[in-house]
């Protein structure tokens, strides 16, 4: 915090800042079918990021730019390089090809769409809800 913002009270950052959503990790396989579960009462949006990729992380940060905090979903956020294994089971459980970055929403145990690269950053979730 600057001699500025001290002086003239600007708060401190909140914990969740506009660039950070609400993520829950995908890190097991279990949780494809929790996701499947819970997408009955709820959308579960499932977000397939790839760390190595320069247009996964420019379309992730579109995203994140775009999502609207009071939208009402779970959303999940899978680091392919570190879980390969969920990214293939999520192909195999919701009958989607593999993209990288990938966008799916799923609403009564199944995805009800799916987009990838730049057409993730034109998608409104509440349209879903």
């Amino acid at each position: 915090m600057g001699i500025f913002d001290s002086v003239f009270g600007k708060k401190e950052k909140t914990v969740q800042e506009k660039n950070e959503l609400p993520w829950i990790p995908l890190e097991s396989l279990e949780q494809l079918e929790e996701i499947k579960e819970k997408s009955n009462e709820r959308t579960q949006v499932v977000y397939k990021h790839s760390v190595t990729c320069g247009i996964s992380s420019m379309v992730l940060n579109m995203f994140k730019g775009s999502y609207e905090m009071d939208t009402e979903c779970d959303l999940y956020f899978l680091r392919i390089q570190d879980h390969r294994d969920i990214s293939s089971a999520i192909a195999v459980t919701f009958d989607v090809i593999h993209e990288s970055p990938q966008l799916l929403i799923v609403k009564d145990g199944g995805v009800v769409f799916h987009t990838s690269h730049g057409a993730i950053s034109s998608v409104d979730l509440k349209d879903y809800q």
